[in-house]
């Protein structure tokens, strides 16, 4: 069985039992609906715990259950640029506020990225008279450019310049 054949068994199941994400990632538990929403769908993993718990959910086999704890091809899915027109809209906003994102990140913490591994993300409703709103909200480690090779005078890790 292939890792996007376990996906589709796996939303056949939710359809079926009429189940939420809301539902499904409170019985396997352990992190981030965000995480096990993902790892459902074949970009994250789960630990071996919460592949046990998403086992004995969705009565999977021990081969199926293993599936869910290796390290999958992440994004392999997604066509670039997407197509989904929700998925689309975060695309936009990286490639219309990416640049000002960059740059007040770098004027704020220096040269380095933003981790997408130690990182955190929530998605929350925001009740607004106008209509309800998608409050998205990421936090990841600053992880500066590491000068490798430097000796002597190289740069703690974390240093701003001033």
């Amino acid at each position: 069985m292939k890792r996007a054949d376990l996906t589709e068994k796996l939303l056949d199941i939710k359809r079926e039992k009429g189940w939420t994400w809301k539902h499904i990632c409170a019985e396997i538990g352990g992190m981030s609906e965000v995480m096990i929403t993902g790892a459902l769908l074949g970009n994250h993993k789960l630990t071996k715990p919460q592949a046990a718990n998403a086992a004995k959910l969705f009565s999977l086999s021990p081969a199926e259950q293993a599936m869910l704890n290796e390290v999958p091809m992440r994004g392999a899915g997604t066509p670039m640029p997407p197509t989904d027109p929700l998925i689309y809209r975060f695309y936009e906003l990286v490639l219309v506020n990416g640049p000002a994102w960059k740059v007040l990140i770098e004027e704020e913490f220096g040269d380095g990225i933003m981790s997408a591994i130690d990182f955190d993300m929530t998605i929350e409703r925001q009740a607004d008279p106008k209509g309800d709103r998608v409050k998205v909200g990421m936090t990841g480690k600053f992880l500066p450019f590491k000068y490798y090779g430097a000796t002597g005078n190289a740069q703690a890790y974390g240093f701003k310049e001033e």
